[in-house]
């Protein structure tokens, strides 16, 4: 059987960490910053973390990570 390929747009958007949490980047950090607080642009930065079943699916995409 054929190596399965990671799905390349969710390989950009996502990491698995090692104790198998998915990671992402929050949005709403791109432009229009000037009406945003400084307590929501600094939370924006922080990663965020999937759970239940959007990340059972990110984890199917994503299989050799």
């Amino acid at each position: 059987m054929p190596k399965l390929k990671s799905h390349r747009g969710a390989a950009k958007r996502f990491k698995i960490t090692a104790s198998g949490k998915v990671k992402h980047k929050k949005q709403g950090l791109r432009h229009i910053l000037t009406s945003k607080t400084a307590k929501r642009k600094r939370d924006l930065r922080h990663p965020g973390i999937l759970e239940g079943q959007d990340a059972k699916n990110i984890k199917k995409l994503l299989p050799y990570t």
